[in-house]
């Protein structure tokens, strides 16, 4: 029978090893990435980085266009690094069905609409702190990820 003490001990030295100054190899680190995804779980590119990330153990806040549209500042913030052509999918059932095809609207006016008819949104939008990405982007995803590990 162990006494409260000894176990203590041993707890101690295992914290002691756990805490050693010897670097962590690179395949046993954890990387502490949170991304939020903006899409509809119909979409298919939407659903490939929800596996992507899955599949690395990466935790992810979805949010579903059809339930719950992106606010007008994180739209701003995609529009201001991609432009706002970008975030359009000029080829989605939505845009057509809108009429969008033969419209000319001014970038906030564009905006506006995106904010109210979600599924005009080129799927996924991805966010990583201030790092964003408009639909599939693997390899810069990868990037993230390789950076995390390397810190």
């Amino acid at each position: 029978m162990h006494m409260a003490g000894e176990s203590f001990r041993r707890d101690r030295s295992r914290l002691r090893c756990a805490n050693d100054s010897r670097p962590v190899p690179p395949c046993l680190k954890v990387v502490a990435l949170e991304v939020q995804i903006f899409g509809t779980a119909k979409n298919q590119d939407t659903r490939k980085a929800l596996r992507f990330f899955s599949e690395r153990r990466i935790k992810t806040h979805f949010v579903d266009l059809k339930e719950r549209a992106a606010s007008r500042g994180e739209l701003t913030r995609f529009a201001q690094k991609f432009g706002i052509s970008a975030l359009i999918d000029r080829d989605s059932t939505r845009y057509r069905d809108l009429g969008l095809g033969v419209v000319r609207y001014d970038d906030e006016r564009w905006l506006q609409l995106l904010c109210d008819e979600p599924l005009v949104l080129y799927q996924p939008l991805v966010r990583y702190t201030n790092r964003l990405t408009v639909g599939h982007a693997e390899a810069e995803w990868k990037a993230w990820i390789a950076g995390e590990k390397a810190r």
